[in-house]
């Protein structure tokens, strides 16, 4: 029942300079991965300031599967680059093996970590490092 309707970003444009970056980027970031369920990811939180992303890649080699970090985009791409045996008879084929792109746009300050893979499950690190300059802190008032 939940419908996703797109709006001319363009025409909120003219409206509010200034905000063409973020209608744009906003844009991007939903219209290519709408339809897109595979391959299938968890975004775990494990404290504050650590989270981590799982993605199945089950069925590929470690040399099949890049992570690539772009500005403030995480880049997961799987390349299927086996030649499968003509004389394989599949009686079910449930294990999907296309090749795949999924893109994240990262928060500010935040850092990609180390990348793992067990038991067909590629785990990504992020840590979000936020600087000195712009934590909260506290002002001394001095007295007469």
């Amino acid at each position: 029942m939940n419908q996703l309707v797109r709006f001319d970003a363009n025409s909120l444009n003219k409206a509010l300079l200034g905000f063409d970056a973020m209608f744009q980027d906003f844009e991007n970031r939903y219209s290519n991965q709408i339809n897109s369920n595979y391959p299938p990811y968890n975004i775990l939180k494990r404290s504050e300031n650590t989270y981590e992303i799982q993605v199945a890649v089950t069925g590929f080699e470690r040399d099949e599967v890049a992570v690539e970090v772009d500005q403030n985009q995480l880049i997961v791409r799987a390349e299927r680059k086996a030649i499968e045996d003509v004389d394989t008879i599949y009686i079910h084929r449930g294990l999907a093996s296309r090749s795949f792109e999924r893109i994240w746009t990262l928060a500010e300050y935040v850092e990609v970590g180390e990348g793992r893979i067990k038991n067909g499950v590629l785990t990504i690190e992020l840590k979000r490092i936020v600087p000195d300059t712009m934590k909260p802190r506290s002002i001394k008032i001095k007295g007469d």
